[in-house]
């Protein structure tokens, strides 16, 4: 409850009530404005926070680091051999009289190797990129759709 002085000094604006009602108003005033500098310093801890979260999983999935590794090296050799053929059949393809199965071939080894290209680079962003992998993630998962 407020004391009578208390309330005499608001209706009559003693020093104390002036000022409690200018800090007030200037609070108000700085919550209404998101200014430049409160949304870049907003994004850098938010930035700090994402990384931090990132290493905290690493940390906390690192006996998983031996099936990650096999998987990366599974999917990447697929990937690898399939361009590699791709690329192997195109050039045959020029030396002899007849290329168009060769070329028909490596179209159809391309193409799914193209598919994997997704794939493929979420790895790539797992080992060489992981503060970045919210950006890389997102593009690989619109390569997996077929967006273009």
């Amino acid at each position: 409850m407020f004391g009578i002085g208390a309330v005499i000094g608001k209706i009559f604006g003693t020093d104390k009530a002036a000022e409690s009602l200018i800090n007030n108003t200037s609070s108000a005033i700085d919550k209404l404005f998101y200014t430049d500098q409160e949304q870049a310093e907003d994004k850098a801890r938010s930035a700090t926070e994402a990384r931090g979260m990132v290493i905290k999983w690493m940390a906390a999935t690192s006996g998983q680091n031996l099936a990650r590794r096999l998987l990366a090296l599974m999917i990447s050799s697929v990937w690898l051999l399939q361009y590699v053929a791709m690329m192997s059949l195109s050039v045959a393809a020029v030396w002899t009289e007849q290329p168009e199965k060769l070329i028909e071939s490596a179209d159809v080894i391309g193409g799914y190797a193209e598919n994997m290209n997704g794939a493929l680079m979420l790895i790539l962003a797992f080992y060489f990129a992981a503060p970045h992998m919210d950006k890389i993630a997102s593009g690989a998962l619109h390569k997996f759709k077929g967006d273009k």
